[in-house]
């Protein structure tokens, strides 16, 4: 690990703003986690990636989802026929707000 970047006082200020309560005893185990998560950070950043090629997601994804098609399958009465609540040619639905 390198040199301590994160301390206690800085633990408390994180909590505070986070509005998080932690325990006095509880101090000195974060101080150390996140200081070893910031070390870890600056590790990464010292990484040789000039010569990566940048991507979004490891691994190569497509759309699947079906075609837009027009189709005449349901009209507007079987719709409404079939609908749990409806007011002349509206579906009726509860109140949200």
């Amino acid at each position: 690990m390198g040199t301590k970047v994160i301390t206690a006082e800085d633990v408390r200020k994180v909590a505070h703003l986070a509005r998080l309560a932690i325990e006095e005893s509880e101090i000195a185990a974060l101080t150390a986690q996140l200081d070893s998560i910031l070390d870890y950070v600056n590790q990464l950043s010292e990484l040789e990636v000039s010569t990566v090629a940048p991507t979004t997601r490891a691994i190569e994804v497509s759309n699947v989802t079906r075609p837009d098609t027009l189709s005449t399958d349901a009209n507007r009465e079987d719709l409404l026929a079939i609908a749990p609540d409806r007011e002349d040619d509206f579906f009726r639905v509860p109140k949200i707000i």
